[in-house]
């Protein structure tokens, strides 16, 4: 069980909150309880951490850190890949004095089968000055999206569906679906493997793949109306190793075949519909409980 969030920049993949049977009342109250109380130390100590937490706490959060870098498309249809920062935090297990708790303190319960997330991406801009070829066509500004999804979660397999909305950047529908095949060879290996569907309204497919009569004029492309619908599909594979109770690293590959309008675009013509993100961060699991 895990709630996470996930920060990329650009990609056709979600920065997601995500949980797995969260109660939200729970998050509401640990979001107004932290501006009232005092908060101790976070706890990093060596030791097992079902010793580590404390059962008298009011408040306890046990999460995890990924920090690392990653390799992604430019730009959606670019064949250019550029670095960028990768960020990440796992929550895996939470509880409030009264309001009860989520998840496992070992990770030793059963994972609940169905749950709420929420889910957020950053698209990163994408500026004509920068590429050549983009040379006539407008910038597309730095994008934001939220929304919410559903997962469904069992031992070795986990699926889950998300719906976002561009509240800055574009003004656009995006929806996700995706499984997982997990498996724990030992106790600190993880692996997952599974597929992934990106859909996006009209708005977003014009915003990203689409050429205006008036680009067209200034670039020399042809004018292209993009209509939303399936957008792309591919698979991602993520691998993670525990050295300790603390420390961890994790790395993940995803290959993704942009579809439809999104493939048949005049920008995508001068790159190419394959998009390969990669990424490698440290973790680190933290305590904080008061």
């Amino acid at each position: 069980m895990r709630l996470i969030l996930t920060c990329a920049i650009a990609g056709l993949s979600a920065c997601s909150l995500a949980s797995v049977g969260v109660a939200q009342d729970l998050a509401q109250a640990d979001a107004a309880g932290l501006e009232t109380l005092d908060v101790a130390p976070i706890t990093t100590d060596q030791t097992p951490v079902a010793l580590r937490i404390d059962p008298n706490s009011n408040f306890i959060l046990r999460y995890d850190i990924r920090a690392g870098a990653a390799g992604r498309p430019a730009y959606f249809g670019s064949d250019e890949i550029v670095a960028a920062p990768d960020f990440a935090l796992s929550f895996d297990y939470a509880r409030l004095k009264g309001l009860g708790e989520y998840g496992s303190v070992d990770d030793s319960g059963p994972p609940r089968a169905f749950g709420l997330r929420g889910s957020l991406r950053f698209i990163g801009e994408r500026s004509s000055d920068d590429y050549e070829e983009l040379e006539g066509l407008e910038d597309v500004d730095l994008a934001l999206e939220l929304g919410f999804g559903l997962v469904y979660r069992q031992r070795n397999f986990e699926a889950f569906g998300d719906v976002r909305y561009g509240v800055l950047g574009h003004n656009g529908f995006v929806g996700e679906l995706g499984a997982d095949a997990i498996a724990f060879p030992t106790e600190r290996w993880e692996f997952r493997v599974g597929p992934r569907m990106v859909f996006g309204n009209d708005s977003f497919a014009d915003t990203y793949f689409g050429v205006s009569d008036s680009e067209a004029a200034d670039s020399g492309l042809s004018a292209y109306d993009a209509e939303g619908g399936l957008l792309g599909a591919g698979v991602e594979a993520t691998a993670r190793y525990r050295f300790n109770e603390l420390w961890g690293v994790e790395a993940s590959v995803r290959a993704d075949r942009l579809m439809n309008d999104a493939a048949d675009s005049p920008i995508t013509d001068m790159g190419t519909t394959d998009q390969v993100r990669f990424r490698l961060g440290i973790t680190r699991e933290l305590v904080l409980q008061f």
